[in-house]
Order: C-alpha cells, then structure tokens, then sequence
C-alpha cells in the first residue's frame, strides 16, 4: 500500500492528536515493545478512520505518525503508510457499526495464553466486570488482508467480551471508542497475568454463570460516575 501525493495535509489533526496520544498509554502499560501494536480510531460521521503508520517508533510519535483511511483501507490523507493491520481494521469498522476504536498488541502473558489458542477462563470479578466471560480466541490468520478482521468479527459479534486472543498472533480489542479500547487491552494483559499465576497454584475457581451475569450487569450500568 502507498501513500497518495495529496495537496491537502493535515485533516482530522484534532482526532489523530487523540490517538497519537492514546499510545503512550500501550507504552506505559507495557503492551508494546519496539514500534509493534497500534491504537485506531473510527472519524464521528464518516466512512473514515485514523491509524498508527507502519513502523512508527512510540518515541517520535505525533498526529502525523497516524494516518487517515477510508473503511476500504486505502489511504485518504497521511504521510505515513498505514499500519499493516489496516485491512483487518476496516473490515471490523465495516462489518461492526458499535465500534468506534480498536487496538492490537502482542501484551506478553494474553500473548501466551494466544500462542496455546487457550481462552482465558471468567474466574476473577474483574473479568466478569470488563469482559462478561471468558476472554475467546479467535483463529489463525495471517497478516496483510482482512482475514484477521473477520476472524476478529467471527468470534466477537455475539460475545460480552471486548477482547479476542487470534490464535499465534496476539490481542485485539474493540470499544466504543479508542480509549475504551485501550482500557481492555490492558485489562486483557491484567487478567492474563493474574489468571497464568493462579494456574500456578492450583485450578482456579470459577465463578458461575448467573453471578457473572450479575457482575457484568452492575459494572456496565451502575459502576462509575455518572
């Protein structure tokens, strides 16, 4: 994919500063190493959506190392080429009108959770809270068309949880927005590392369906401020 020769840089600065942004927050949390992983953003009213450029280091990124596509990939305004998981995100922006942000990192312990093609089991209050269930995995896909995009969209359309392990690679998540997003990713890690040592104790308990459900219910609608 290359970057068109555009006469006009710079649009939708305020959104593509947001997202830009939002990546730190992968850093901070350690889901990221190197210029791997990136954060997404769907533009409000448009068949459009702002993206990490491929190979963009965390250190020097601003609003231009993200990149503006339409929901067939291919790029509108940017001068950075998009990330190489761009088709999977038009296809998931394509196909799911409720997601307005996705993320993908390859967080070390959801990662190795991927690498077995294990779900990560509902058995802490905080997964019943964020995820509704288990953390699904998606299947093997490999990188540079949509096939992850709807391996994302297969297994997430009629899940609670806002995060999928595809299968080898690492982890996806979708939010109704981009900062919703990063918060189930790292979620996701948290949860991983948590579930991974309790392993090494023993099986853990899990909890049982209807106190999930409860759990869920409470977190989404009555949680929070206001």
């Amino acid at each position: 994919m290359t970057v068109p020769t555009l006469t006009e840089r710079g649009t939708h600065r305020e959104l593509r500063e947001h997202v830009a942004g939002l990546h730190s927050l992968l850093v901070r949390n350690e889901l990221v190493t190197w210029t791997a992983g990136n954060v997404s953003a769907r533009v409000p009213g448009e068949d459009l959506f702002v993206i990490k450029g491929s190979g963009v280091s965390y250190d020097s990124l601003n609003w231009e190392g993200i990149t503006v596509c339409d929901l067939d990939g291919e790029v509108v305004d940017g001068v950075r080429a998009p990330s190489s998981d761009t088709a999977a995100h038009a296809y998931v922006y394509r196909t799911l009108a409720r997601v307005h942000g996705q993320v993908h990192t390859h967080s070390p312990y959801a990662t190795a959770w991927a690498a077995r093609g294990e779900e990560v089991p509902c058995v802490l209050t905080a997964m019943a809270d964020e995820f509704g269930g288990p953390i699904p995995v998606g299947p093997f896909a490999l990188i540079g068309d949509d096939s992850i995009g709807q391996g994302i969209v297969a297994t997430l359309e009629n899940h609670r949880s806002p995060a999928v392990l595809m299968q080898n690679h690492g982890v996806f998540t979708i939010g109704p927005s981009a900062k919703a997003a990063v918060k189930a990713a790292v979620m996701a890690e948290d949860v991983a590392r948590t579930v991974h040592l309790s392993r090494q104790l023993g099986e853990p308990i899990p909890i049982a369906q209807a106190d999930i459900d409860s759990l869920y219910a409470r977190y989404q609608n009555v949680y929070g401020q206001r």
